[in-house]
C-alpha cells in the first residue's frame, strides 16, 4: 500500500482501515506468545520444579537466561538472510504465516511436554522440563523470525508522516494482548504453571488469524529478483557492512540499540523471577503488577507515537532510555515493593515506547529500498545484544548464586551500565549524515 499521494487520513480512519487492524492484531497476537510464555508464566514453571531453595533459584535464573541466549543465538545467526528475502521477494505475510505457526505448535508442545512425567532426571534435572526448554527455544526462535517480516510490513501500511502513529498503535494493541493473554492464570491452580502453554498458543493462533487472512502480500515480479544461494544473503549485509560510510547514523543507532535492548531482552526474561525471588511478590501479585506494569506500556506507546511524531524519534528514544535507567535503578536497591511497584510502571512505559520509537527511527533513517535489509539488521543488532544480555545475567547469578539474592541484584545492576553506554552513543547519532 502506497499512500504517498493520497490525503492525510485522520487518526481514527487511519487506525480502523483494515489492513492496519489486522497488522496491529498480530502484535496482539505475538504479546500473549512474548508475555505468557518469555515474562510470566515458563520462569514461574522453571523456578516451581527447580528453584526449591535460594541457590537452586539463582540456578533456575541461569537456565532461563541461557535459554532466552540459545533462542536469540539462531536468530542472530539467520535474520540478515530474512532482511534480504523482503528486499528480493517482496514477501512479508507469508513468511509470518509459516513462523507463526511453528512457533504456536511449539508452545503448545510445552504444555504436552510439561504435564508428562518420564520419571527421568539427570542431575536432578527432568527429561520433562529439558524437553520444555527446548520447545521454548524452538517457539522463541520463530516468533522473533517472524517480527523481523512484521516490521518490514509496517512501512507498506502509510506515508512516512502516519509512520509514528502506526508503530504506536500497534504496539498499544500489542500490549493489550498481554491482559487478554494473562486471563490464562484463571486455569493454572497449585502451582501447575505448565497448563498455561497450551491456552497461550491457542490465543496466539485465533489472533494472528487477521493478518493470515485480511493483508496480501506484493510479491516482486520473479523475472526482477535474483537467485539468492544461502550464504548470498550474508554477502549482500556484508557489503551493506562497508557502505557503512554513507549509513552511518543507521549503524551508529544500531550499536546503541545493541546496549538498550540488553537491558530490554534481559528485563523482560527475568523480571518474574527477580520479582518474586527478591522483592517478595507471590505469582497472583506478580500478575497484578504485570498487568499496571502493562497498561503503562500502553498509555506509554500511544503517548510516545504522538511525542516522536512532535519532537523527532531521536530525542523521544534520548527520554525513554533514562525513563529506563531511572527504572532499573529503582528495582536494583527495591526493598519494599511500593519500590517494585514504581520501577515496573516505569519498566512498561520505556519497553513500549522504545519499541515504538526505535523501529519509527530505522524508517527515518533508512531509504525505502533498502528497508527490509535495514530492519533485517536491525534485528541482528537486538538479537545479538538478546544474546550478550541474559547470558551476562544468567553467568553472574550463576558465579554468585551462594551469595542468594545479591546475585540477582548485582546481574539487574549491570544492565544500568549497559542502558547508560547505549544511551551515550545514541546521543551521538546524526540523522544528516544518511543524506
Amino acid at each position: 500500500m502506497n499512500n504517498q499521494n493520497s490525503k492525510a487520513r485522520s487518526p481514527l480512519a487511519l487506525y480502523l482501515s483494515l489492513p492496519i487492524l489486522s497488522w496491529a492484531f498480530y502484535d496482539f497476537a505475538n504479546t500473549i506468545f512474548s508475555s505468557n510464555i518469555n515474562t510470566v508464566f515458563f520462569p514461574f514453571y522453571m523456578d516451581e520444579v527447580l528453584g526449591t531453595d535460594e541457590v537452586r533459584k539463582q540456578v533456575a535464573s541461569t537456565f532461563i537466561s541461557y535459554a532466552n541466549a540459545v533462542a536469540s543465538f539462531f536468530l542472530v545467526i539467520f535474520s540478515p538472510l530474512f532482511g534480504v528475502w523482503i528486499d528480493n521477494t517482496g514477501y512479508k505475510k507469508r513468511f509470518i504465516v509459516w513462523f507463526a505457526s511453528i512457533s504456536i505448535l511449539f508452545t503448545f508442545m510445552m504444555g504436552v511436554f510439561g504435564s508428562l512425567d518420564f520419571n527421568v532426571d539427570y542431575s536432578g534435572v527432568p527429561l520433562s522440563l529439558f524437553l520444555v526448554v527446548v520447545s521454548f527455544v524452538i517457539a522463541k526462535f520463530f516468533f522473533n523470525s517472524s517480527l523481523v517480516f512484521y516490521d518490514s510490513m509496517m512501512g507498506d501500511l502509510g506515508t512516512k508522516e502516519e509512520m509514528p502513529l502506526i508503530s504506536g498503535f500497534g504496539v498499544a494493541v500489542g500490549y493489550l494482548g498481554t491482559i487478554c493473554g494473562l486471563l490464562v492464570y484463571l486455569l493454572v491452580s497449585d502451582g501447575d504453571f505448565h497448563r498455561a502453554f497450551i491456552p497461550t498458543a491457542i490465543l496466539y493462533l485465533v489472533f494472528s488469524l487477521p493478518l493470515f487472512f485480511f493483508i496480501k502480500d506484493k510479491p516482486i515480479p520473479k523475472e526482477q529478483r535474483k537467485k539468492i544461494k544461502f550464504l548470498e544473503g550474508y554477502k549482500e549485509i556484508i557489503e551493506t557492512f562497508k557502505e557503512m560510510k554513507k549509513y552511518k547514523a543507521i549503524f551508529t543507532f544500531m550499536i546503541a540499540y545493541f546496549f538498550l535492548n540488553d537491558a530490554i531482552a534481559t528485563t523482560i526474561a527475568m523480571m518474574a523471577v527477580y520479582a518474586t525471588a527478591i522483592v517478595g511478590f507471590s505469582s497472583s501479585q506478580f500478575i497484578i503488577l504485570y498487568l499496571v506494569s502493562t497498561i503503562s506500556t500502553v498509555i506509554g506507546s500511544m503517548i510516545f507515537g504522538y511525542v516522536a511524531k512532535s519532537i523527532g524519534s531521536k530525542r523521544s528514544v534520548t527520554i525513554v532510555a533514562i525513563i529506563m535507567i531511572i527504572a532499573l535503578f529503582i528495582a536494583v536497591f527495591a526493598t519494599a515493593q511500593w519500590m517494585f511497584w514504581i520501577a515496573g510502571s516505569l519498566f512498561g512505559v520505556s519497553l513500549g515506547s522504545m519499541w515504538v520509537t526505535s523501529r519509527t527511527l530505522i524508517i527515518e533513517l533508512s531509504p525505502e529500498e533498502k528497508r527490509g535489509q535495514f530492519f533485517g539488521l536491525f534485528a541482528f543488532s537486538g538479537k545479538v545484544s538478546a544474546i550478550i544480555g541474559p547470558a551476562l545475567y544468567g553467568t553472574i547469578t550463576l558465579l554468585l548464586k551462594d551469595y542468594g539474592t545479591f546475585a540477582s541484584r548485582v546481574a539487574l545492576g549491570s544492565l544500568i551500565i549497559l542502558t547508560i553506554i547505549g544511551l551515550i552513543i545514541h546521543l551521538q547519532v546524526k540523522p544528516e549524515e544518511n543524506r
